[in-house]
């Protein structure tokens, strides 16, 4: 069947406009960008030498996800990811608290990226530079899907550029050390299972892919081909950086840097390349920021279209084709947060939100059938369960503000819901 019309498109209809490479790279764009920058180094403060073992670990469970997420997606090609399939097999109470943990979840993560962009842009003035990025990119999405993918193609480049120039130092400097990969020596099971945990928060990226299923071509075949195009690369590419990392620096060295790529080549008698590192690692901030706040805008909007957030919010642009007024007000909560929040403690949060919301999508896939595309059912299940160990392996804090804030979500729905019964 061909694609409606213009004309013949519901009013709050979104264009199906990405293809296969278009959506690789907006997953790419927030996954490099967020881990290899962000997580690296409190990982391996986790997990010493267990970096690599919590790495592995961390990409079995985002694969089970990914499997999950793009046979669910294929069936459910609608703006909001899991807070769709939730709603659709599990019950609106659970597509809800999907939505609502990614929403607050992944606006802490872009509160943490833009805090990330003003830390190596202007280090003394980190809040205001963040700031000024969530009011520019805001202003790229607003303006179309197009230029987003187009943008985010380009940081993708410009980022895998300096890391494979960091990576080619670091081996061929001389200050290498095999010895330094004596991976799992003093790691302990549980440091292994935080660092799982927290660089879990790097490859969440693929959820991109998936909640901007109105907005990808042919997405019964889109989806599920670039989910796991995209985490197989990002799974390489971190692998490959952080074994040149620790070659360099070892694990210590690793935990007690403030910029572990920036602190690789320095050590490794490259400081021409440190302005560069600094550089990259700002885009590739930037083109994380780009991809969360357009996948943010899209869970808001399917949400607020079954009014579970303010109605007002479903509104799609008549030019732009966007969802115009759930981007201004995600890009306003972003701009306070940016302005207020801690980096460090964000991705903590966020990996916990972003865990609870895929532990939902794999119980969501375990009630799929045969015919309705299901995976070996072994994958949902250690999806589920992989998901659970490593939320509550994360530090204390996080665990006990992160599930606060799913007990507020759900405690919010409970009352709508006696409102709703009352007035009925």
């Amino acid at each position: 069947m061909s694609e409606p019309s213009a004309a013949a498109r519901l009013p709050d209809e979104l264009h199906r406009r990405l293809g296969v490479s278009d959506a690789v790279v907006i997953g790419l764009g927030s996954m490099i960008g967020a881990g290899i920058f962000a997580a690296l180094a409190p990982a391996a403060h986790a997990a010493g030498s267990g970096l690599l073992l919590g790495l592995a670990l961390a990409a079995v469970v985002a694969y089970c996800n990914a499997t999950s997420s793009a046979r669910l997606a294929a069936l459910y090609p609608a703006s909001g990811g899991t807070y769709v399939y939730g709603r659709e097999r599990l019950g609106d109470f659970w597509g809800y608290l999907a939505g609502w943990a990614f929403i607050v979840g992944k606006t802490a993560s872009c509160a943490a990226m833009a805090l990330t962009v003003g830390s190596y842009v202007w280090p003394g003035q980190t809040h205001a530079v963040a700031v000024t990025a969530v009011v520019a990119l805001t202003a790229v999405n607003y303006a179309g899907m197009q230029k987003s993918a187009l943008l985010t193609r380009t940081i993708v480049a410009v980022v895998l550029a300096v890391l494979a120039a960091v990576v080619v130092d670091a081996f061929t400097s001389g200050t290498a050390d095999a010895a330094r990969l004596d991976v799992g020596s003093d790691a302990t099971s549980g440091g292994v299972l935080q660092a799982a945990g927290l660089l879990f928060f790097a490859f969440a990226g693929y959820a991109r892919i998936a909640t901007l299923g109105e907005e990808v071509r042919d997405p019964a075949r889109t989806i599920p081909r670039a989910i796991p195009l995209a985490l197989g690369i990002t799974l390489v590419v971190y692998a490959v950086v952080a074994a040149a990392v620790l070659s360099v620096l070892g694990p210590k060295g690793l935990a007690d840097a403030t910029a572990p790529l920036s602190d690789t080549v320095r050590s490794a008698g490259a400081d021409w390349l440190v302005p560069v590192v600094r550089v990259g690692a700002a885009v590739a901030a930037l083109g994380s920021l780009l991809a969360l706040i357009l996948g943010v805008s899209r869970t808001t909007l399917a949400m607020a279209r079954d009014r579970h957030l303010p109605h007002g919010l479903a509104a799609v642009h008549p030019k732009f084709k966007v969802p115009h007024r759930a981007e201004l007000v995600v890009g306003a909560v972003v701009v306070v947060l940016a302005a207020t929040a801690d980096v460090r403690g964000a991705i903590g949060f966020s990996s916990f939100g972003v865990l609870a919301y895929y532990a939902i999508a794999n119980a969501s896939a375990c009630t799929l059938t045969p015919a309705e595309g299901r995976p070996a059912r072994i994958i949902p299940v250690a999806g589920l369960a992989g998901c659970l160990v490593l939320a509550f392996a994360l530090p204390l804090a996080s665990v006990i503000s992160g599930a606060a804030v799913l007990t507020l979500g759900a405690a919010t729905f409970g009352i709508r819901r006696a409102v709703d019964a009352r007035r009925t």
